[in-house]
């Protein structure tokens, strides 16, 4: 892609506004934590008490709207913390330029590396630095100074205590979390009635199970609806594929294939409704039609082997989850020792130590979070030095232009710099004009902040230059409190935002960190996952009575983080202003489809999982034996961009059939395994 189609791109996507699921009961509370803290300065302090504290308030209230799984009173409080901190630390070094410059320095620089532990501590870091930039330029003591810190670590407390007196929808993320999940089945299963390969994305599944993990306190409290139909979604989904697969399920013309576009239309009814139920908290309600479809034709079975298999499967696994489904609300049970070992949710002080192995792992030179955080720790630097230069009164907002737009990869940083200087433009003309036709006092100054409050948090979800905007006018709103010109403040505003944004983006072209040359070492991990999963279902079939499912299981979740990675990088790779080398995005989206369908048949597999006590199969295990290095040459080839060799296993392959004198289920699958690593070996022609 060329630099002017990246840029366009960039610009395009920065400037749209999306439809969103709006929340104004939560938009209300954040904007009332703000009011609380703004209202009690200007009752018992003075406007730039008011102004201080606002900051953090607000900036705790944004950071518990973003997506996460952790409570938001700990997020708020977090935040606040970290705030308080950082706007102590730079009082003390803003009598003195080189002082506070290093301390602005080091502090963004960790403000960046907090990208590498996730997006929420990433944002918070954003938020401590822009903080930092606007409160040190209060005039006060260091007496003073504690006094701001802790205003602004009380406006986190009040956002806190907030969530906790008046929650909205407790349980709410998690429930739409599975809620979603199923309805991706759902939508799966409609799909498969017309397309009995068609794909499916697991990032549901992933967020749902994400969101499962609670910890023991919760744990006791959490609704049943939320116990059980996870892992049968889980369970539905290669059912789902097996069935309406034309080589293990039915045939694609017939009376065999109509019985399972009914059952698949029945399955897809009956798991919207599951997920109504549990967005809602409201009992499952199924229409008749899809019941009396799951139920046996009079006749007798329409489906003969594999297919029918998992019909009764597939039928099975609806029943129980309408039954999980329909228990009580209000009704919990103990969790099991199951639950507590892999869906347990570790404590903060934990998270420590996880959050430190987090940082090291990127704590190296070609880490693209190591690169964001040296970026914008000197971009940082330069605008706070360039708008001290400029004489302007308000030099900080360079820099924070810069800081709140730079992310770790090139199309967010392009299109949130875009999207801010037009956010900006649009808010500081708005709030400018109604500062100039009204001249409002202190109180209506703050009663019109607290508006552009709530409409940021109402709109947060709709694009960044819609809540620059809001923010835009806000700041203006507020620096009235303490009485700034509102002349000199739009006409700063307008200049820095323009040169910060400037700066985010010539740093980018300056010092990259671009996704495209790791596009080879994220396919070949996807590639690796897939394999130990694939062995992992085969050597239950080689070995039934050595069969350990929870093998299984975690090759899948390997497989399926290691193709959320891989889609990442492509994704990002594709806006990218750089050329492919080595593989091409054509190249990237046959490789995509091919190891795409390895998992699916490799998942339908996993659905005829033999019991223990089931004979073993010769050929299966050979054929393990086999695949195994075949797979490890491949992963090394290619990143190294070397021709791929499945001469091994499809040798190994036309043994096991010659010898069963009845095709099983395996050997069809081992195949159809083998047709899409031959995809993959034709979509990644060798290096010249």
């Amino acid at each position: 892609m060329t630099w002017s189609r990246a840029l366009r791109d960039a610009a395009r996507s920065g400037l749209s506004i999306e439809r969103a699921k709006l929340t104004p009961v939560i938009a209300v509370r954040g904007t009332v934590g703000v009011a609380v803290v703004i209202g009690l300065c200007l009752w018992r302090g003075s406007p730039a008490l008011a102004v201080s504290s606002a900051f953090g308030a607000f900036a705790s209230g944004i950071v518990t709207f973003q997506r996460s799984m952790r409570p938001r009173p700990v997020l708020a409080l977090a935040v606040a913390g970290a705030l308080a901190v950082s706007t102590f630390l730079g009082y003390l070094a803003a009598a003195h330029v080189v002082a506070f410059v290093a301390l602005l320095v080091g502090w963004t620089f960790l403000a960046g590396m907090a990208w590498a532990i996730g997006p929420v501590s990433g944002l918070a870091g954003t938020q401590t630095v822009a903080i930092m930039l606007i409160t040190v330029t209060l005039p006060t003591s260091v007496v003073g100074a504690l006094e701001h810190a802790a205003l602004i670590a009380f406006g986190g407390l009040v956002q806190a205590a907030l969530i906790v007196l008046f929650p909205v929808r407790p349980w709410g993320i998690q429930r739409d979390a599975l809620a979603d999940a199923l309805a991706a089945e759902a939508d799966y299963a409609r799909r498969l009635r017309h397309d009995p390969v068609a794909p499916f994305d697991p990032a549901p599944l992933m967020d749902a199970r994400l969101a499962s993990a609670v910890t023991p306190r919760q744990a006791r409290r959490r609704p049943v609806q939320l116990h059980g139909p996870r892992g049968l979604a889980e369970r539905v989904r290669p059912v789902l594929a097996s069935l309406a697969d034309p080589v293990v399920g039915a045939p694609l013309e017939g009376p065999e294939r109509d019985r399972v576009r009914d059952l698949l239309g029945a399955a897809a009814t009956v798991l919207d409704a599951v997920a109504h139920a549990v967005r809602h908290a409201r009992p499952v309600r199924l229409p008749p039609e899809a019941m009396a479809t799951l139920e046996v034709p009079p006749t007798g079975p329409m489906l003969t082997g594999p297919g029918r298999r998992a019909a009764y499967r597939l039928i099975s696994l609806l029943a129980d989850a309408v039954e999980l489904t329909d228990e009580p609300v209000e009704a919990t049970r103990p969790t099991t020792a199951a639950e507590r070992g892999h869906l347990l949710r570790p404590s903060v002080p934990r998270l420590v130590p996880v959050a430190l192995r987090a940082l090291r792992r990127e704590a190296r030179w070609s880490s693209r979070i190591l690169r964001h955080a040296l970026r914008v720790a000197a971009v940082a630097a330069v605008g706070y030095l360039l708008g001290a230069a400029l004489h302007f009164g308000h030099g900080y907002w360079a820099p924070l232009a810069s800081v709140m737009v730079m992310r770790p990869d090139f199309a967010q940083t392009y299109s949130r710099g875009v999207a801010r200087f037009a956010g900006t433009l649009v808010g500081v003309t708005v709030a400018g004009a109604l500062m100039a036709l009204a001249h409002p006092g202190v109180y209506t100054s703050a009663a019109l902040a607290l508006l552009c409050v709530f409409l940021m948090y109402l709109l947060m979800r709709t694009g960044f230059s819609v809540t620059s905007a809001c923010v835009a006018a806000y700041v203006v709103f507020l620096l009235g409190i303490a009485g700034a010109g509102w002349e000199q403040t739009v006409e700063e505003r307008i200049v820095l935002t323009l040169i910060g944004g400037v700066l985010a983006m010539l740093s980018y072209a300056l010092f990259p960190a671009w996704e495209t040359p790791r596009l080879r070492d994220r396919l070949a991990d996807w590639l690796a996952a897939n394999g130990r999963y694939a062995l992992a279902v085969f050597d239950a079939h080689a070995r039934p009575a050595e069969r350990r499912p929870r093998q299984v299981r975690e090759t899948l979740l390997d497989g399926r983080a290691a193709r959320a990675a891989w889609e990442v990088t492509e994704a990002r790779a594709e806006k990218e202003p750089v050329r492919h080398h080595g593989l091409s995005l054509h190249a990237a989206r046959n490789a995509n489809a091919a190891l795409a369908t390895m998992g699916r048949v490799t998942m339908i597999l996993e659905a005829h999982l033999p019991d223990k006590d089931a004979q073993p199969s010769p050929g299966a295990a050979a054929f393990t034996t086999a695949l195994r290095p075949a797979l490890d040459h491949a992963a090394r080839a290619v990143r190294d961009g070397d021709p791929l060799d499945w001469s091994a296993p499809r040798a190994a392959w036309e043994r096991w059939r010659a010898e069963e004198a009845h095709q099983g289920l395996p050997v069809s699958v081992a195949e159809l395994l083998l047709d899409a690593l031959d995809e993959l070996a034709e979509a990644l022609p060798p290096d010249p």
